[in-house]
């Protein structure tokens, strides 16, 4: 396919396209390269090297070498070093924006909230580099004191998805480093460009060679595996789908690695008939909307109580339908297109299997005839309980609309799905809200919020949403072993 130059404010052709392995770029060992496509075009924009499994463990290899020195490295030079990766990111919102937008097709504006977002991650934790306090005590028989500590856990894998190709990387890589650990990144194939750049900017800040490495696969499932077998490799951190993440369990069962797991979701938006409704409105904007519906945090299913139904749908439906669809390094955009053909395709036969089940498309439902993939933001309301987009993620610009009429009965429908990441709650009733929260099966909740992700907060879901916490304090020790010292004076 023809590579073609975009119209952006950075040179395509600076950004490094190699793996990162031992603080080197090299083409790795296959000469093959994997196409990178701008989804607003369908253009190929660069292409990237495709790792072998030798090259893998390389990467590991190299993160080995790398661990005992960094583990040693003081906290604070260790913080320093973080808070440096911060303030670059900064310095290069707009280049790192747009790089994300070219590759990923979000609105420039969602991508320069995930860049301020991503870099977050290096603030925080710098903080916490410091803060990993262990514990002093008396053993209750008074024989001995009991010392915890929070030893560095070893080199960890780390796999990330498309969506956020920043934010998913330094939401690990931050609390990796902070714990000490090193690690080797496996950023998606479809939006590799932007983790490379990121490397690039690490080493400029002062990360060690060997303590971040980079490659890009075809082969994800026997390179990963490959690695997650090595037992150099003690931590593994994915963030994808719930399929893929049941997988990676069983492989790193062979080894008892470490695992946290940020998978898929299916979250209710539930607007009671005494919220605010503008209210639930914008922050369905946001929930929805954001990244064009393409994060695992997008609210899915829309419960909204009968008295107030009428009137959200029909400013959803208007201000969805009033959003600018076009590339997503337009300044003028507001949604960008979906990631690629496939997903293009699968969100359409969710609309249309709707459809076909009763439910009404207020706005949008059909793809648009353009080059790129692109979807128009779409309201349906009256989502019959069995349609598939009830029980699959969207991933997309649709909201699926169903009407409730107690509190009871749209609980039970909240809860009635094998996910549980985040969950939305709309009342001016505070004591409902937070009735209906702690009885909500998620790791999250936003009440009266569209928007919960901070870097500053547990991050995380239940049942198959997930294991462990990224963010907050719980991100760190995600990347620790608990020590216990057993000693008298």
């Amino acid at each position: 396919m023809e590579k073609i130059k975009p119209e952006i404010g950075f040179d395509i052709d600076a950004v490094p396209t190699d793996l990162f392995i031992g603080g080197t770029w090299r083409s790795g060992s296959t000469s093959k390269r994997l196409d990178v496509i701008d989804p607003s075009t369908g253009a190929v924009i660069a292409a990237v090297a495709d790792a072998s499994i030798e090259d893998a463990l390389d990467a590991v290899a190299a993160a080995h070498q790398a661990a005992a020195g960094w583990a040693a490295t003081a906290p604070r030079k260790r913080s320093e070093i973080l808070r440096r990766c911060f303030e670059l990111m900064i310095e290069r919102k707009q280049m790192l924006a747009e790089l994300i937008s070219l590759e990923n097709g979000k609105a420039l504006s969602d991508a320069q909230g995930e860049v301020a977002y991503a870099a977050e991650f290096f603030r925080w934790f710098s903080e916490e580099a410091v803060r990993l306090n262990g514990e002093i005590s008396t053993a209750p028989s008074g024989a001995n004191k009991i010392i915890v500590q929070h030893q560095p856990i070893g080199v960890a894998v780390l796999v990330t998805p498309w969506n956020f190709p920043a934010a998913m990387a330094t939401r690990k890589i931050a609390p990796a480093l902070a714990a000490g650990c090193t690690c080797v990144l496996k950023p998606a194939t479809e939006t590799p460009l932007t983790a490379y750049a990121l490397a690039a900017l690490y080493a400029e800040a002062g990360v060690p060679d060997g303590v971040v490495n980079v490659i890009t696969t075809e082969r994800s499932g026997p390179v990963v595996s490959k690695m997650l077998h090595d037992p150099r490799v003690r931590k593994l951190s994915f963030t994808g789908s719930t399929e893929v993440g049941r997988k990676l369990l069983h492989e790193a069962a062979d080894t008892v690695i470490s695992c946290s797991m940020e998978l898929g979701g299916n979250a209710p938006f539930i607007v009671f008939d005494d919220a605010d409704i503008d209210a639930a409105v914008d922050g369905a904007m946001i929930a929805k909307m954001r990244n064009g519906g393409e994060a695992c945090t997008a609210a899915n299913r829309f419960y909204v109580q009968a008295g107030v139904v009428d009137e959200f749908a029909a400013k959803l439906a208007a201000r969805m339908g009033a959003m600018a669809v076009g590339p997503g390094y337009d300044k003028a955009t507001q949604c960008g297109p979906v990631i690629n053909r496939k997903a293009l395709d699968r969100i359409d036969g969710l609309v249309a299997d709707a459809a076909s089940r009763g439910a009404k498309v207020l706005t949008g439902g059909k793809p648009l005839a353009r080059d790129g993939f692109y979807y128009p933001p779409t309201v349906i309301r009256d989502v019959a309980t069995e349609s598939t987009i009830t029980r699959e993620e969207i991933f997309g610009p649709i909201a699926a609309l169903t009407t409730f009429t107690s509190e009871e009965e749209v609980i039970a429908a909240a809860n009635d799905t094998e996910y549980g990441l985040i969950s939305y709650v709309y009342t001016r009733d505070l004591a409902r809200g937070l009735r209906v929260s702690e009885r909500l099966e998620a790791g999250m909740v936003g009440l009266n919020r569209g928007l919960v992700s901070d870097p500053a907060a547990p991050f995380g879901g239940v049942k198959q949403s997930g294991l462990g916490r990224e963010g907050a304090h719980h991100g760190i020790l995600e990347f620790s072993e608990t020590k216990y010292i057993a000693v008298t004076w």
